[in-house]
């Protein structure tokens, strides 16, 4: 049996049908994309400004989010982060990175209840806080958790 055939098959067949849903209107690629970015915040350069841009500037510290990240990153290009809160009605979850050159790392959105957990890797410029702002219920909480970079990955 020639599996290369069949893996091409496969792929071919698997094309096609997405070809068929997006002309038949079932598949819009327009939906996946984010039509309303913060992008003041993204290109805020002061810690201030990044959070003003995302409603945190009075951001109450709290015990129930909790951010996993590695004490030492040997390489601030990849540093694995994880946040879980167990805050009800978690709205968003926003990461910023406080002595980054921009410090709004990013934005995710809980749509309909969804669980409040974020994993995602990021870059770090040098060893600073990363720190973790949840919108939940009407209010804005945070936790901080810090991060030894022993080389630079924004431009570092």
């Amino acid at each position: 049996m020639n599996t290369l055939r069949r893996a091409v098959l496969k792929g071919v067949g698997g094309a096609g049908a997405v070809s068929v849903a997006v002309a038949a209107g079932i598949l819009k690629p327009t939906t996946v994309y984010a039509t309303d970015w913060n992008k003041a915040g993204f290109e805020s350069k002061d810690l201030g400004g990044a959070l003003g841009s995302i409603g945190a500037g009075g951001a109450a510290a709290s015990g129930d989010i909790s951010v996993k990240a590695p004490d030492i990153a040997e390489n601030g290009a990849v540093v694995p982060v994880e946040v879980t809160s167990n805050i009800s009605g978690t709205e968003s979850i926003a990461l910023v990175g406080e002595k980054n050159a921009l410090p709004l790392i990013a934005v995710f959105n809980m749509m309909n209840g969804g669980q409040g957990f974020v994993s995602t890797r990021i870059k770090m410029g040098t060893t600073s806080n990363v720190t973790a702002i949840v919108k939940a219920g009407g209010k804005v909480y945070k936790a901080s958790k810090e991060v030894k970079v022993t080389i630079g990955g924004c431009g570092g």
